[in-house]
């Protein structure tokens, strides 16, 4: 290899790779909504059914008007991290409760939700329906902008 292509590689490799580091960081951690479909007043009960049986949780499991569900594995070294972060959060919003899914023996789980990393949180709203996607340790503020939108009551001081 001539000197010209050495400084080209030498240059080139060490930009890329910061260049997509830059871009993973930025998208780590942010609320990015879904295109889910709103289910009618109609048919609210069977969705939330049909979510709960999804994520292998009860109706008494789903919050009254959102829930945040995280899904974790047991080899994960930020999961215990992000849930005590997002039952803090969920503390702070009438209704509102945070659901732990360990998806170390439930692979299903991860085919189906499309989980790539973990955490990996889902917000739901009352009805079950997902209404946003946080992959890696959420973002605090963002999550509590969130849930202020879909809930309509304001962060509960503690």
């Amino acid at each position: 290899m001539d000197w010209q292509a050495a400084i080209i590689v030498g240059l080139g490799l060490p930009a890329l790779a910061t260049a997509v580091g830059l871009v993973w960081r930025a998208r780590t951690g942010r609320v990015r909504s879904t295109t889910t479909a709103r289910a009618t007043t109609t048919d609210a009960a069977t969705t939330r059914s049909a979510s709960a049986a999804a994520l292998g949780l009860d109706d008494a499991d789903l919050g009254a008007a959102a829930t945040l569900v995280q899904f974790s594995t047991e080899y994960c070294s930020r999961c215990p991290s992000t849930a005590r972060q997002l039952t803090a959060v969920a503390d702070g919003y009438e209704g509102v409760r945070h659901v732990e899914i360990d998806l170390t023996h439930r692979a299903d789980l991860a085919d189906r939700f499309h989980v790539r990393q973990t955490p990996t949180t889902l917000i739901l709203r009352a009805d079950g329906t997902t209404t946003a996607r946080i992959g890696g340790v959420p973002r605090p503020e963002a999550v509590r902008t969130h849930l202020e939108t879909i809930t309509r009551s304001p962060h509960v001081a503690s």
